[in-house]
């Protein structure tokens, strides 16, 4: 099979970068909060500069106690954050300066590059595997497992504002100490955390700075693509645990994040909110840095399906929720791509069609410019958009309800489309309702798990 041209730019990118160097980190513990700052060196070429601002709010801490604990911490955060920059020519060699990793750790953060970039490697198409696709090496000492002081039971919660943290942020804030956690805050979720009723002083948000050289660089032809964000968001959310004395990081990721994007393959655009990424993190969280923080999904054990019926009885967030990337800087709904589709569908049976187009500013059923996307949603077509989005099934059963909802009336276009398909031939024998008595499996504690199954069974 020949070469696609992809893969011959990989070949002369390799061999013009040949290594990727992790040269250092630094911090500084200021009155306004912690200032992170990372250099990355594209083969003694091209040197990256991101930074991380953590604002000194709700900290448990002081700086005395802090200050031994940071250096691991804040490594761990440039081991994820250097794949954004290392995959702009994907040199074989990775060298890391700062600290020693076991062969162990070697493994892991090869295993979470390798299948967080899955997605990256299939739409550039790029032939590698997870042995040869990188070297990694390191030459500082080992951080030993962090002596962090007491933390109280108090949750972090990471906000984006969709609408599965504002399910979480509503069932768990009064059950515990909560404190809503932004990367980069837009309107929607100040608006999510706001509807909560926790006082937007309560919030601590981040600021993350990407160099400007990497847009420069992929703008000339570089290569570009996804990368496993929510890792970076997990490493973050470690570090802002024990600044803030909480045990709990709590994740809004559902079970169908474990679905492959590509079928009958690995490749899973959701990878890093995946179950198996989940362990993997607990695990290796626990071994090297520290054993005093608890990291997993509250929704892990909920479909899609359970989580829009939860979502359904907070009116608080209908009116304020966004989960579209496109409109993501103007806080809209762009009401066209992928995103917004399988929102509309997946509520479709909660909300009914007249609530979600009053949402949305229009009925998306009713979109025939919108009929590839369903067909990539229902397994008509070969793929599932790369995008966050529910299962196969999760969309065929809602949209099997939404038909039979509408009873006589005219179907708007899409609906109509998918009523003379064969999906719904095959997903209308299903039961609709014996999914949302699903239990996945998942790493939450009791008080957790009560609370989700109170909310779920009522």
């Amino acid at each position: 099979m020949p070469k696609s041209s992809n893969q011959d730019k990989l070949d002369k990118l390799s061999a013009e970068f040949p290594f990727f160097i992790y040269e250092e980190f630094s911090f500084s513990l200021e009155r306004g909060g912690l200032n992170i700052n990372f250099h990355f060196n594209l083969g003694d070429r091209y040197h990256f500069h991101p930074s991380l601002f953590i604002p000194r709010e709700n900290w448990a801490f002081d700086d005395e106690v802090l200050q031994p604990l940071l250096p691991s911490l804040v490594f761990h955060i440039g081991m994820i954050e250097l794949i954004s920059y290392w995959k702009t020519a994907c040199p074989p060699k990775l060298i890391i300066k700062p600290a020693r990793l076991a062969p162990e750790q070697v493994e892991w953060w090869k295993k979470l590059y390798f299948m967080g970039l899955g997605e990256f490697f299939y739409l550039n198409s790029i032939s590698t595997n997870a042995n040869s696709f990188m070297e990694i090496t390191a030459e500082g000492e080992f951080f030993p497992s962090l002596a962090t002081p007491d933390v109280g039971a108090g949750v972090i919660i990471p906000v984006g504002g969709g609408k599965d943290s504002a399910v979480t942020l509503d069932l768990l804030k009064t059950a515990f100490d909560t404190l809503p956690l932004v990367l980069n805050a837009r309107g929607a979720t100040s608006s999510v955390i706001n509807a909560s009723g926790i006082p937007s002083g309560r919030a601590l948000l981040m600021n993350r700075n990407i160099d400007p050289l990497l847009l420069e660089l992929n703008a000339k032809g570089l290569l570009n693509g996804h990368t496993p964000f929510s890792a970076l968001l997990a490493f973050i959310s470690l570090t802002a645990a024990l600044l803030t004395g909480r045990k709990f990081i709590v994740l809004s990721n559902e079970s169908s994040a474990n679905e492959a994007t590509i079928p009958g393959t690995r490749i899973n655009h959701q990878y890093s909110k995946s179950l198996e990424f989940e362990d993997d993190f607990r695990s290796y969280v626990s071994k090297y840095i520290t054993r005093d923080i608890e990291y997993f999904s509250f929704l892990r054990p909920l479909n899609e399906l359970q989580i829009a019926w939860l979502f359904s009885h907070l009116p608080a967030y209908h009116g304020v929720f966004r989960s579209c990337n496109a409109g993501s800087k103007t806080d809209t709904w762009c009401c066209s791509c992928p995103k917004c589709l399988f929102t509309f569908i997946i509520l479709s049976p909660f909300l009914g069609l007249d609530r979600l187009s009053a949402i949305f500013g229009k009925n998306l059923l009713d979109q025939p410019s919108m009929a590839e996307i369903l067909r990539q949603f229902t397994g008509a077509a070969d793929e599932k958009p790369f995008d966050c989005i529910g299962t196969i099934s999760e969309v065929n059963l809602a949209l099997c309800e939404a038909v039979r909802m509408q009873g006589e009336k005219p179907l708007p276009a899409l609906l109509q489309l998918y009523r003379d398909s064969a999906e719904f031939e095959i997903y209308g024998k299903e039961k609709f309702h014996s999914a949302l008595e699903s239990w996945m499996p998942n790493n939450l504690q009791e008080p957790f798990e009560d609370i989700l199954k109170k909310a779920l069974y009522a």
